[in-house]
């Protein structure tokens, strides 16, 4: 009989980060070479750089937060949702997180905080309604292996590199007209609209290519810390049949914490796609499903 599998790092989604990390570093340390070979002040691009990553990974979770329209609750507020979450903490030997509850029909989860001992999970209260406490608590124990997994911070920051090269394409594209106006400032101009470009490009696909992968790490934790990977595939199909009866405007209001859902907002089309921040659903539930017979000596 197959042994079982166990919770534990995935040395896969490991070495992934760390690749994703490493190669982003690389190619921002090269858009900062060319903002300073164009001209740009050294003080300048090292305080709004190093301000701004200290924003992306302090306040990025608050941000987050009110975007979704949600808050931190008590105990005496959601005494079940805290109950669940310090119950899979105890399995997931995991500090217990901050819970924040928001306020919207749209039925997802979230998890926020650049470390375990500094991280958020977050309920709306649509899939609070939606789920069964079997598959919330699958729900909330992805979220909680996101925790663990430390790939949240690690998705905040490549975040950071690529909204970076999009400010200064954005910024080169609206005023761009007055240095190519120049001829000695052209040339440098478009060099530095060009590696801005590339630095997004590349930033986006390793982000969307490390989002996939984090997501199927995810669902195989959950399942291995609640023992139910049934219960996950089942919430999933109801989240999945519970956002086409969302609004688009209310889809499109959180898309920027997209890549940070249990599943992603108005994805019933193409989510396997190059672009898409999460697996096919089907391919999440077949590997659940293999996990079931793995776990019930089947397989």
């Amino acid at each position: 009989m197959p042994r079982p599998p166990s919770f534990g790092k995935d040395t896969g989604l490991q070495v992934r980060m760390t690749f994703t990390l490493l190669l982003l570093g690389a190619i921002y340390v090269v858009l900062i070479v060319v903002l300073l070979a164009v001209g740009a002040s050294g003080i300048m691009v090292a305080i709004i750089a190093g301000g701004l990553a200290a924003l992306n990974l302090f306040a990025s979770d608050k941000l987050a937060l009110a975007a979704m329209g949600a808050r931190v609750v008590s105990p005496q507020e959601a005494p079940q949702l805290h109950a669940m979450i310090e119950r899979l903490c105890v399995q997931a030997d995991l500090p217990k997180p901050k819970v924040a509850v928001a306020n919207t029909s749209m039925p997802n989860a979230f998890a926020l905080g650049r470390s375990p001992k500094s991280a958020t999970v977050c309920a709306t209260t649509g899939i609070m309604d939606l789920l069964s406490p079997a598959e919330l608590e699958g729900v909330m124990a992805h979220e909680l292996t996101h925790v663990a997994n430390r790939d949240v911070m690690v998705m905040t920051l490549a975040g950071f590199f690529a909204t970076i090269a999009a400010y200064i394409v954005q910024f080169g594209f609206f005023f761009g007209g007055t240095s190519q106006s120049d001829d000695d400032d052209g040339p440098s101009f478009m060099v530095l609209l060009l590696v801005s470009l590339a630095v997004y490009v590349v930033s986006f696909f390793l982000m969307q290519a490390l989002s996939r992968y984090r997501e199927f790490s995810a669902d195989r934790g959950a399942a291995l810390i609640t023992g139910r990977p049934s219960a996950l595939a089942s919430a999933l199909n109801k989240i999945s049949s519970g956002m086409h009866r969302i609004p688009q405007q209310d889809l499109r209001s959180a898309s920027e914490l997209q890549a940070f859902f249990i599943f992603p907002a108005g994805a019933g089309k193409a989510v396997g796609n190059l672009f898409a921040t999460h697996p096919p659903l089907e391919k999440r539930i077949e590997r659940l499903a293999r996990l079931e017979a793995q776990l019930q000596g089947t397989a």
